[in-house]
């Protein structure tokens, strides 16, 4: 016998936002996953932006759909979602980005606006989250709408036969738990220093490179980022990684020179070829719905994504009997 409930399997950006949006649609929710929230979103800037995911269709609509959201969230200070001007910039001409005409004060920089060495860029305005205030935010949220929470580890979907559907978001834990071979880690590492008077946000154009150059302010601290290494998933602190981060974030901006780190925060991207969000259906009959796969974009996807997945669940299951 089934029972009504829908379990979501992560603790993640996507996993909390998932079961709040099914819990506000009258269904029962538990949450299960090993961490709560997950490692790899606390360590995120975090800056919407749907960098480097696919299909565009399809991420331009979850995009839009978090960018809605965000934006309201941003009303409310206790969050941790705040709306931040600031620069994307590129040592090199670049091409205006397609998600563009989704911000309408989104516009060229001007020469002096760009550091020194620097020879285009845009000027916007987007949400940015101080991702420990915003997971606490969701994990209240979650809570108060009368979500479940186990903490454990989830070896196989077997272990929840008996629900009505399981959502798997589990980032790069889908490797093993979807039999994904295509899933890959991209580890992302970041410093957190004292703020010394940033207001703005800055992102370096790098194109593929593994050396990231962005800094986000989120009141007394700022995130220095970062890295991007493909398929590395080690989570441990990489000194070498840090100081080369701070140096970089330092040359565009001095006075990070000199700002006391305050933590580091490690991460791996579950990344593949296109963003994974579709119904399938076991041997055993339980309909699992996947929601995996968001790389370096998961906060920017993540209502988006839940919605989708509301759906995907209104179309699979049968009608309540109640």
């Amino acid at each position: 016998m089934t029972t009504n409930e829908i379990v979501v399997v992560g603790g993640g950006v996507s996993g909390l936002t998932t079961g709040v949006v099914l819990l506000e649609a009258g269904l029962p929710v538990r949450l299960v996953a090993e961490e709560i929230p997950g490692r790899t979103s606390l360590a995120a800037g975090a800056m919407w932006g749907p960098y480097l995911v696919e299909p565009w269709a399809k991420v331009r609509q979850w995009s839009l759909t978090s960018l809605d959201v965000f934006r309201r969230l941003a009303e409310d200070g206790s969050t941790g979602v705040r709306m931040v001007s600031g620069v994307e910039a590129a040592r090199h001409p670049v091409e205006t980005p397609p998600w563009s005409e989704l911000l309408p004060e989104f516009r060229d920089a001007d020469s002096s606006e760009l550091p020194d060495g620097f020879v285009g860029g845009h000027r916007f305005a987007v949400p940015l989250v101080d991702m420990p205030v915003y997971l606490d935010y969701l994990r209240r949220r979650f809570i108060a709408l009368g979500g479940e929470i186990e903490q454990r580890s989830v070896r196989s979907f077997d272990e929840f036969a008996n629900a009505s559907a399981v959502v798997n978001c589990s980032g790069t834990g889908a490797a093993a738990l979807a039999g994904d071979a295509e899933l890959r880690p991209i580890r992302g590492q970041h410093v957190v220093v004292e703020n010394p008077g940033i207001t703005e946000f800055f992102s370096e154009d790098t194109g593929l490179s593994p050396d990231l150059v962005c800094f986000y302010p989120h009141g007394d601290t700022v995130v220095l980022g970062g890295s991007a290494i493909d398929g590395e998933g080690d989570l441990s602190d990489d000194p070498g990684t840090a100081k080369e981060i701070v140096e970089r974030c330092a040359a565009i901006e001095p006075r990070f020179a000199d700002a006391r780190v305050v933590e580091h925060r490690v991460g791996a991207r579950p990344t593949r070829s296109e963003v994974r969000v579709e119904a399938d259906r076991r041997q055993d009959d339980v309909l699992v719905i996947h929601n995996y796969g968001h790389g370096g974009a998961g906060v920017t996807l993540s209502w988006g994504c839940a919605e989708e997945v509301a759906r995907l669940l209104s179309t699979e299951l049968p009608p309540s009997a109640d």
